[in-house]
């Protein structure tokens, strides 16, 4: 059970499908780096390890990061917007997005990315307040805060959309990870 630091609510009785969250998952990787993944929250598979992306989605977001040149040791702070896993893993309600966003920004200005990746459509709304389909932003920079910032698409609807087509999420998703790793090369 993770110690309540809010004395106004009660957590008791929070579960996931029966086991209850027992770990704050802050972060993974380098906090020095010059690049940010921000994705939604914990999984299973986070909320076991303590670490963000170390599930199926996790492991697909690694190669992709590999496939275009990026260390992950050395090049990529991942966290999420929120640092527990919610209920059920269903998605983040918004009293948890509000409630986590200052440990998001505390980790921002801790870190100092000059690129933040912003994981899938809660990161997008999160950060940016921007609620338009994921479809429409990824893939382009975006200047929020002195610093540059790219949606792209969740690793959790790439691997229900596997297909490497032209045109088709995962052909996007690749060329978007090249695109950045261009910029990311331009800061060294």
């Amino acid at each position: 059970m993770i110690k309540n630091i809010y004395p106004d609510k009660d957590f008791s009785e929070v579960s996931n499908l029966g086991n209850p969250i027992n770990k704050i998952v802050v972060s993974r990787g380098n906090t020095f780096s010059q690049l940010m993944i921000v994705g939604e929250a914990p999984g299973a598979k986070e909320d076991e390890l303590g670490e963000p992306f170390v599930g199926r989605s996790g492991k697909l977001l690694d190669q992709l990061l590999q496939n275009a040149g990026f260390d992950i040791s050395l090049d990529v702070y991942f966290c999420n917007v929120v640092k527990c896993r919610p209920p059920k893993n269903r998605r983040p309600t918004k009293t948890e997005i509000r409630e986590n966003l200052p440990w998001l920004y505390q980790q921002i200005k801790l870190v100092n990315p000059k690129i933040i990746i912003l994981v899938g459509a809660t990161a997008l709304e999160a950060i940016l307040k921007n609620k338009s389909p994921i479809s429409i932003l990824r893939g382009k920079w975006i200047n929020w805060d002195g610093r540059l910032v790219m949606p792209v698409f969740h690793p959790a609807y790439l691997l229900r959309n596997q297909s490497n087509e032209e045109g088709t999420p995962m052909s996007l998703t690749k060329s978007d990870f090249l695109k950045i790793k261009e910029k990311f090369n331009t800061l060294k």
